[in-house]
């Protein structure tokens, strides 16, 4: 590892992470969508089926906040909640093809401005680059994971 005791890297690195969801924002206003519910949007088309209080660990916000984003959602017909067949207590989410259609929308949107902010970037200089970013998410996961969990291990396979 480098000496680096200046480094702005996890600065950089949060203006980049703000600077796209700015950019990413100001195209996506024409869907209506608050950025919590398009990150939830995303987040179901992902892992549809999920349940609320998964979605809310997901997307790193308290049950209740969550609850008013599917609650939104649902009235506006982008999310079903449907009951767990193992579960009575607990609702899956699901999208509905209105919302199929918006996060299609929402994936060309993603991809023209991922185009444009790699403009110029060498195709082997970002592959090291998200070689860096991994090793970097799996070192910070491990400061907490026992070497033994589950999570830890996983975490060397993605």
């Amino acid at each position: 590892m480098k000496s680096t005791p200046d480094s702005s890297f996890a600065y950089e690195l949060h203006d980049v992470t703000c600077l796209f969801r700015k950019h990413f924002d100001r195209r996506a206003i024409r869907f209506g969508l608050t950025r919590a519910q398009w990150r939830a949007l995303k987040a179901i088309r992902r892992r549809e089926g999920l349940s609320q209080s998964e979605l809310a660990e997901f997307l790193e916000m308290e049950p209740i906040a969550i609850g008013r984003v599917i609650d939104r959602l649902a009235a506006a017909e982008f999310v079903v909640r449907r009951a767990d067949p193992n579960d009575r207590r607990r609702w899956r989410l699901h999208l509905t093809p209105k919302a199929h259609a918006v996060t299609d929308d929402m994936e060309i949107i993603a991809g023209e401005l991922r185009q444009e902010a790699l403009a110029d970037v060498d195709e082997a200089d970002f592959e090291a680059f998200q070689r860096v970013l991994s090793r970097i998410r799996v070192n910070l996961a491990a400061i907490e994971a026992p070497a033994d969990s589950p999570e830890f291990l996983k975490q060397g396979t993605s």
